[in-house]
């Protein structure tokens, strides 16, 4: 196995709800973690599931993958995309977070309210899904920013 840049995207399912207390000190002991290996990434949460981007070597990636699978808070952890990469998309995060809420209002033309698509089963749908879920936390991150 090499240290080239690797970049690994998952899904999983909350084993118990997370509030935001629980969400909070699992996104603290991520960043500790991740600070030390060199991974970097986005976390995204809602309605009991979980979709999370690593960034970093490759080995530290498959160890960090390796000890969400024996973490009692997850099950059905699904690798959907796993490949070397050039440059990181999350440089800046040692763990982006982002609380997917729920709103009163209609929601806008196109909005995704469940990773269920993650789970087609067909590679070009999960692709364009986290391309799509990559570009909008992304963009949403640089407006709070400026």
């Amino acid at each position: 196995m090499t240290d080239d840049l690797f970049s690994l995207t998952y899904s999983s399912t909350a084993v118990a709800p997370f509030g935001d207390d629980e969400l909070a000190r699992l996104l603290e002991s991520s960043r500790v973690a991740n600070v030390g290996t060199d991974l970097s990434g986005v976390l995204l949460y809602r309605g009991g599931r979980f979709l999370q981007v690593l960034e970093g070597p490759e080995s530290a990636v498959r160890d960090a993958i390796d000890r969400i699978r024996r973490d009692p808070r997850h099950r059905d952890v699904r690798i959907l995309v796993s490949e070397p990469v050039e440059e990181r998309r999350f440089p800046d995060w040692t763990m982006g977070y982002e609380p997917l809420g729920t709103s009163t209002s209609a929601p806008p033309e196109g909005f995704r309210d469940t990773f269920d698509d993650l789970d087609s089963g067909d590679a070009t749908v999960t692709a364009r899904a986290l391309a799509e879920l990559t570009l909008w936390f992304r963009v949403r991150s640089g407006r709070r920013a400026a």
